[in-house]
């Protein structure tokens, strides 16, 4: 802690999640973020998924009083007196701000994560606000609060992700070019996906793209598993002959992570995206999409409401995502960042580079220090 009271800067110790889909702790940026943050040592084979910070009961940070700091600015053990950063706040709302307390009380309207991916995260959506209300009623121990969780990912490595449904023009192309679909979600469906046109009506287009992906996240475990059988073995024998597509390389990769399950069948009908270091992704509610890989930044409202239905041991609402999604065929929106100011600091040997990003929600815009030595 820089200083103690409220009139000074105070240490928040983070929470850490070790999700098997987590990178290992010798390669994961969490876990070297949350082994500097609280002192623990680094399991270096246990997976390190998330490190939360926020006041999320899910995982709540907390300050710490009386830590003692090493030379490098660092958590260095030492008695510690802990509370959580949601319990500071309500001791006294003045530190957040006269306009913060008046619109989101005090309650943090954000939850900032650091995520280390290293197989890919369930196909899922979440909730709008009115839906996230009613999820949470039904279904508590679920869905944990009520709000909506619309979020931006910030890459810090290459990350890759599917987000978002194809284009009508992609979609008739899986259709005709993996029969694997078709023998899923039958002929009919094919057949009124191949009839749409441009001139035809979204709401049109919509209704069947919702009727064609609801069709294959229902299909039964016994039918996937036979299908993806065929679609593996296909795919191997077509890269004797050619180089497989990105999304042919990453259906096999699914599959190798979650055998026989219905999300490697629906990444054909979402878009494969690639974040380079210091671009990001927003994600609205409703819309589809699944982590695959790497390391990023992760800004959200305050929820941990997750609506699932493949690539994952979880539970699954195949109902609820199916019904919930908006059907928009376009890509998500990739944010690249604006320039704001850049300098050589007088302290050390290193470069600072500060860029903005501003992703559609009231409670965040972000501004992201790049660093890097002089030398």
């Amino acid at each position: 802690m820089e200083s103690e009271g409220r009139g000074g800067l105070v240490r928040l110790m983070g929470c850490v999640k070790n999700y098997d889909w987590g990178r290992p702790g010798k390669e994961s940026h969490v876990a070297r973020l949350y082994s500097c943050n609280s002192g623990d040592h680094i399991d270096q084979d246990k997976p390190y998924a998330e490190f939360w910070m926020g006041t999320h009961d899910s995982g709540p940070s907390y300050v710490v009083e009386g830590a003692r700091v090493a030379e490098n600015g660092l958590t260095n053990g030492g008695e510690r007196k802990k509370l959580t950063l949601k319990d500071w706040i309500e001791s006294d709302p003045s530190v957040l701000g006269e306009k913060v307390v008046k619109k989101w009380g005090t309650n943090l309207p954000f939850l900032f994560k650091v995520l280390s991916v290293a197989k890919a995260l369930s196909i899922q959506a979440h909730p709008d606000k009115d839906l996230a209300s009613r999820l949470h009623s039904e279904l508590p121990d679920v869905y944990k609060d009520d709000n909506h969780k619309p979020e931006m990912a910030l890459a810090l490595t290459e990350f890759e992700a599917l987000c978002g449904f194809i284009s009508l023009e992609e979609l008739k192309l899986i259709v005709q070019t993996v029969p694997e679909i078709v023998e899923v979600v039958g002929t009919a469906h094919v057949e009124q996906v191949l009839d749409l046109n441009e001139d035809g009506g979204k709401e049109k287009g919509k209704l069947v793209l919702q009727s064609v992906f609801t069709e294959l996240m229902s299909a039964s475990k016994d039918v996937v598993s036979e299908v993806i059988a065929k679609l593996i073995s296909r795919l191997h024998v077509k890269n004797q002959a050619r180089e497989l597509t990105e999304k042919e390389q990453v259906v096999l990769r699914l599959d190798m992570q979650y055998p026989a399950d219905v999300g490697v069948l629906a990444a054909f009908l979402l878009n494969y995206v690639k974040l380079n270091p210091g671009e990001a992704l927003y994600l609205g509610a409703n819309e589809p999409h699944a982590y695959l890989y790497g390391d990023c930044v992760e800004c959200m409202a305050t929820s941990d409401n997750v609506v699932r239905a493949g690539l994952t041991p979880k539970h699954r609402d195949v109902k609820t995502l199916c019904s919930m999604l908006t059907y928009r065929q376009v890509l998500s929106q990739t944010l690249l960042g604006s320039f704001l100011k850049e300098k050589w600091s007088n302290l050390s040997l290193y470069y600072f580079k500060l860029i903005n990003f501003s992703p559609p929600f009231d409670f965040w815009s972000s501004i992201i220090p790049a660093v890097r030595k002089k030398f």
